[in-house]
């Protein structure tokens, strides 16, 4: 490291270490994180394509998961082609533009992911809570907007993090221990104290993780209080059962993204935090349409309509939005 930061040479690419350096494992995971990556890319675009196609699926809710699974698909891409590559080639190298870049769009889609879960949680609860009102609440105008102030407050947030963290000196030494350019291990690359970026990493991540837990957390206590005030044991698992692959998409995403960056400090391990960045980067966007579709009745017989009929037709008591005759609480 140079003795004075106005003396040293700034880098001008990177070198990304991977998630392995041992050769024999290389084949193995590349023939792994491909099948994840086309799995991702079928599942996210088949249920996009089969929301905006199917007439019979018009609801809001179907409306927010067409726009999560297309997240999940540049999620996915801004990172898994490099991690795909890395494993063919024995040096895998970025530009300091490209780091920017990717760091950028990372950021964006991941935002934009803890947003988007928390206005499906707020769907719910007008589902579930308001039925005979469901579709005046979430109107079509208001569910646009909200998607378009998700994409705004994310690229405001992705442009100030990236900002901040770039406008850092970096002298070298130039080598990132990751398979992609995240925030922290790039900025244990800067050649200045990062005190007051990591602070302010850490208020930006917690400002959003808050906001949108509460968000998550209200609208899922109104629901609790309706469902507990239905007189039908069976209303009561119908309006449980359309949001247990909301929940369930939540605890994971939220589970990983809180491990690596709600902390004071990144001094973590990060063999650890490898693993769950490519976990939250690359396998979650594959579970999410599995998540939503299996035992999603809409689902199955919109692609019955579709002429994929080889989905088992055992009941699901999984609606998009809870019918009058579900919300009982007289």
């Amino acid at each position: 490291m140079c003795p004075t930061v106005e003396n040293c040479t700034r880098v001008t690419w990177f070198l990304l270490l991977g998630l392995t350096e041992q050769a024999e494992l290389k084949g193995i995971l590349f023939g792994f994180f491909l099948f994840i990556y086309s799995v991702t890319l079928t599942s996210n675009l088949a249920m996009t394509t089969l929301i905006h196609a199917d007439l019979q699926l018009p609801t809001p809710m179907y409306f927010f998961l067409s726009v999560l699974s297309f997240i999940d698909c540049s999620f996915s891409t801004v990172n898994t082609p490099r991690l795909l590559e890395s494993f063919l080639t024995s040096s895998q190298s970025i530009s300091f533009a490209g780091c920017v870049v990717q760091l950028a769009l990372m950021t964006l889609h991941g935002t934009a992911e803890c947003l988007l879960l928390a206005i499906m949680a707020f769907d719910r609860f007008a589902a579930i809570c308001h039925p005979l009102l469901y579709h005046t609440i979430m109107s079509q105008r208001l569910c646009v907007q909200l998607v378009a102030a998700t994409y705004m407050a994310s690229v405001a947030s992705s442009a100030l993090l990236t900002g901040y963290i770039f406008k850092l000196p970096y002298c070298g030494p130039n080598i990132i221990n990751h398979s992609f350019c995240d925030i922290f291990p790039v900025l244990q690359l800067a050649c200045t104290d990062t005190a007051e970026v990591e602070a302010m990493v850490f208020s930006s991540s917690s400002l959003i993780f808050l906001s949108t837990v509460t968000v998550i957390l209200v609208s899922y206590a109104y629901v609790l209080v309706t469902v507990s005030r239905m007189r039908s044991l069976e209303a009561q698992s119908k309006a449980l059962s359309t949001c247990a692959s909301h929940l369930a998409a939540i605890c994971l995403f939220y589970g990983t993204v809180t491990f690596t960056y709600a902390q004071p400090s990144m001094r973590g391990s990060t063999e650890e935090n490898k693993v769950v960045s490519v976990f939250y980067t690359v396998v979650i966007p594959m579970l999410n349409p599995l998540i939503y579709s299996l035992r999603n009745k809409d689902v199955k017989a919109a692609l019955k309509r579709r002429g994929f009929g080889m989905l088992p037709s055992r009941p699901s008591a999984e609606h998009s939005i809870p019918s009058h005759n579900i919300v009982d609480t007289t």
